[in-house]
Protein backbone atom coordinates (compact mmCIF):
# COMPACT_ATOMS: atom_id res chain seq x y z
CA UNK A 1 0.00 0.00 0.00
CA UNK A 2 1.44 3.35 -1.04
CA UNK A 3 0.61 6.76 0.31
CA UNK A 4 0.98 9.41 -2.38
CA UNK A 5 1.60 12.91 -0.99
CA UNK A 6 1.92 16.37 -2.51
CA UNK A 7 5.58 17.36 -2.92
CA UNK A 8 4.74 21.00 -2.16
CA UNK A 9 2.70 20.77 1.07
CA UNK A 10 3.15 17.06 2.06
CA UNK A 11 -0.63 16.49 2.33
CA UNK A 12 -2.04 13.05 1.44
CA UNK A 13 -3.44 12.71 -2.07
CA UNK A 14 -4.14 8.96 -2.46
CA UNK A 15 -3.84 5.64 -0.64
CA UNK A 16 -3.02 3.30 -3.54
CA UNK A 17 -2.37 -0.41 -4.03
CA UNK A 18 0.80 -0.60 -6.17
CA UNK A 19 1.49 -3.94 -7.84
CA UNK A 20 5.00 -4.62 -9.11
CA UNK A 21 8.28 -2.80 -8.91
CA UNK A 22 9.22 0.47 -10.51
CA UNK A 23 8.05 4.05 -10.59
CA UNK A 24 4.48 5.20 -10.26
CA UNK A 25 3.61 6.61 -13.69
CA UNK A 26 -0.16 6.48 -13.29
CA UNK A 27 -2.76 5.29 -10.78
CA UNK A 28 -5.47 2.87 -11.87
CA UNK A 29 -8.74 4.20 -10.44
CA UNK A 30 -9.91 0.78 -9.22
CA UNK A 31 -6.76 0.47 -7.05
CA UNK A 32 -7.21 3.82 -5.27
CA UNK A 33 -8.39 3.04 -1.73
CA UNK A 34 -8.78 6.62 -0.45
CA UNK A 35 -8.89 9.79 -2.55
CA UNK A 36 -8.12 13.13 -0.86
CA UNK A 37 -7.58 15.04 -4.12
CA UNK A 38 -9.66 17.75 -5.78
CA UNK A 39 -10.97 17.03 -9.29
CA UNK A 40 -11.38 20.09 -11.54
CA UNK A 41 -12.55 18.77 -14.89
CA UNK A 42 -9.74 16.43 -15.98
CA UNK A 43 -7.19 18.00 -13.62
CA UNK A 44 -6.36 16.27 -10.33
CA UNK A 45 -5.16 18.81 -7.76
CA UNK A 46 -3.97 18.92 -4.18
CA UNK A 47 -5.79 21.25 -1.78
CA UNK A 48 -2.82 23.65 -2.06
CA UNK A 49 -3.43 23.94 -5.83
CA UNK A 50 -0.51 21.78 -6.97
CA UNK A 51 -1.33 19.85 -10.18
CA UNK A 52 -0.87 16.15 -9.41
CA UNK A 53 -2.11 14.57 -12.64
CA UNK A 54 -4.63 14.31 -15.45
CA UNK A 55 -7.72 12.05 -15.33
CA UNK A 56 -7.71 9.72 -18.36
CA UNK A 57 -10.83 7.54 -17.83
CA UNK A 58 -9.39 4.27 -16.38
CA UNK A 59 -6.35 5.83 -14.72
CA UNK A 60 -4.87 9.11 -13.54
CA UNK A 61 -1.64 10.00 -15.36
CA UNK A 62 0.61 11.49 -12.68
CA UNK A 63 2.85 14.51 -13.21
CA UNK A 64 6.33 13.41 -12.13
CA UNK A 65 8.00 15.43 -9.32
CA UNK A 66 4.64 16.83 -8.15
CA UNK A 67 4.21 14.02 -5.59
CA UNK A 68 6.16 11.77 -3.23
CA UNK A 69 5.44 8.19 -2.20
CA UNK A 70 5.87 6.21 0.98
CA UNK A 71 4.93 2.66 1.90
CA UNK A 72 5.52 -0.70 0.28
CA UNK A 73 5.10 -1.94 -3.26
CA UNK A 74 3.60 -5.41 -3.77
Amino acid sequence: MLTIKCSRCKQKIFRYVKIGKGKVWHCWKDRIIEDFSIHDGKKVLCECGNLIGIDEDKWIKLKQHSFTTSGTKM
